[in-house]
């Protein structure tokens, strides 16, 4: 048995981090750009979108857990005996990984015998959150640590989102796209369709209306499937969605066995109105629990959160 922790990157509730027996690191968010506070501990992901609605020109910013928050979680797991899975926010766009790694060094200086395994998940909010999912599964089946990390690394390529924003403001912002470029398609009411895998940003086309690109954002998705033959029953799927929960739960009308979760953790880059179509593939433990010569349909699904989560 293993202990897991990830970063609030991941975008999961503090009550389902309870049921699922895991600690969460978090980043930090600053309305202001000075005085920073704990995503989820001292701020509720209600407030953060509520200001980003009644202050269209700020751009709040974040900042990734501190090695010493690491170290502090790390020490007492070792010093517990405990091994432990440590899953990261993609490195490409944080260096969360990087405070993780240098904190198990410096445990492990004091705790040599201590077993810290640190993985980047070259994932971000809900494909983050469905590795974790994931690990919880295979921890609960009775998998080792090694043969859950082995797992995890083989199927991260699995984890893509599809997604789309209100408008381009934020990315704008962020200098993710020009000014000019984006004022234009903004009068013109296109929307970019954005792909995230491998823990990166890439374009993925365009959309004209709101509608349309949630079209659009499906149709990727079941692009993938089809180069790859699989079944969406072959993937964990997750709907998500900003500030509107209303509109993230219609977008599972298509497919109502498909979970809804709010995912604040990318709002600064895509802002409150982006919505998003997650999916990576889901654990089939072939490991302790079940026997490695378990047949392979035989299926965790892991447990998934819906509604309001915390930051």
């Amino acid at each position: 048995m293993f202990d897991i922790i990830t970063d609030s990157a991941c975008d999961l509730t503090p009550e389902t981090a309870a049921t699922l027996n895991i600690e969460i690191i978090p980043f930090y968010v600053s309305l202001d750009g000075e005085h920073y506070r704990k995503e989820g501990k001292e701020i509720a992901v209600r407030d953060f979108y509520q200001f980003m609605v009644d202050n269209p020109a700020a751009y709040p910013k974040t900042s990734l857990p501190s090695l010493e928050d690491f170290e502090t979680a790390f020490r007492a797991h070792a010093e517990a005996g405990r091994p432990v899975l440590c899953i990261c926010f993609t490195s490409k766009m944080s260096g969360c990984v990087g405070s993780a790694r240098n904190a198990r060094e410096l445990v492990l200086e004091d705790f040599p015998d201590a077993k810290i395994e640190v993985i980047d998940s070259t994932a971000a909010t809900v494909t983050e959150s469905i590795v974790v999912e994931n690990a919880v599964a295979m921890r609960d089946a009775g998998c080792t640590l090694d043969e859950a990390v082995t797992w995890l690394e083989a199927e991260k390529i699995t984890n893509q989102i599809f997604f789309t924003v209100g408008n381009l403001d934020y990315l704008i912002k962020g200098g993710r796209i020009g000014k000019v470029t984006g004022r234009a398609a903004n009068i013109l009411g296109i929307k970019p369709m954005i792909l995230f895998k491998e823990g990166e940003i890439f374009s993925a086309g365009v959309a004209r209306g709101r509608q349309k690109s949630f079209e659009k954002a499906l149709d990727l998705l079941m692009t993938y499937l089809a180069e790859h033959n699989g079944t969406p029953d072959d993937y964990c799927i997750t709907v998500g969605y900003g500030y509107d929960a209303d509109e993230g739960g219609a977008a599972l009308d298509a497919d109502p066995r498909r979970p809804a979760r709010q995912v604040p953790h990318l709002r600064v880059q895509c802002g409150p109105a982006a919505d998003r179509l997650h999916h990576c593939r889901a654990h089939r433990p072939l490991c302790a629990g079940y026997g490695r010569d378990a047949a392979v349909e035989k299926t965790v699904t892991p447990s998934v959160a819906s509604g309001d989560s915390s930051l």
